[in-house]
């Protein structure tokens, strides 16, 4: 069985956007978008919240054909594109590029999915990765800690009732100061 990996850039102070929704504070040069290419291409499926998809939605199905995109960009689109995604949604009637509608509890619908896919699956977004973490089946946090302190906005994860530990498995320096944390939950 594939591990549940939740993914984000954050800001120093444990941000993932601003109050008004805003990542234009995020470093994504070609060093970093390279790295998140390895990591997605590497995930059997995504799971995203209504807002996190609305977001990807909005660029990537036609990343691969935009003229100003970089080559790096170019290739996270195709994987983009081919990868199942599955989003967690009460408000949305429809999903297209390669997506598919639920709208179950999330332990439950993870373990179907666990028995459809069998390698590792991403969780993306901090309102439906709440979910995952409250209920302790998050099996790796895989954060790019961005040199920025935004001082508010939505946190990468929630309000917990008890610490939740976790084990450093691998770190990164990226040249634009930004540094990815590998954590396995204990």
């Amino acid at each position: 069985m594939g591990k549940l990996i939740y993914s984000m850039n954050v800001s120093l102070d444990g941000f993932v956007e601003t109050l008004d929704h805003s990542v234009d504070w995020t470093i994504v040069d070609d060093e970093i978008h390279g790295w998140w290419n390895d990591q997605v291409r590497s995930r059997d499926a995504s799971l995203y919240g209504r807002r996190m998809y609305e977001v990807m939605a909005a660029y990537w199905p036609t990343g691969e054909s935009d003229p100003a995109a970089t080559a790096t960009m170019r290739e996270f689109a195709a994987i983009w594109n081919a990868l199942p995604k599955i989003v967690f949604s009460r408000s949305l009637d429809h999903v297209d590029w390669n997506s598919r509608l639920v709208e179950g509890d999330v332990e439950e619908e993870l373990g179907r999915l666990r028995d459809e896919f069998s390698g590792d699956l991403d969780v993306s977004g901090p309102t439906l990765a709440s979910q995952f973490v409250e209920r302790g089946l998050v099996d790796e946090y895989r954060l790019v800690v961005h040199p920025v302190i935004l001082g508010a906005g939505t946190p990468v994860v929630p309000r917990l009732d008890r610490p939740a530990g976790l084990r450093l498995v691998e770190t990164r320096r990226f040249e634009s100061g930004a540094f990815y944390l590998g954590y396995a939950a204990r």
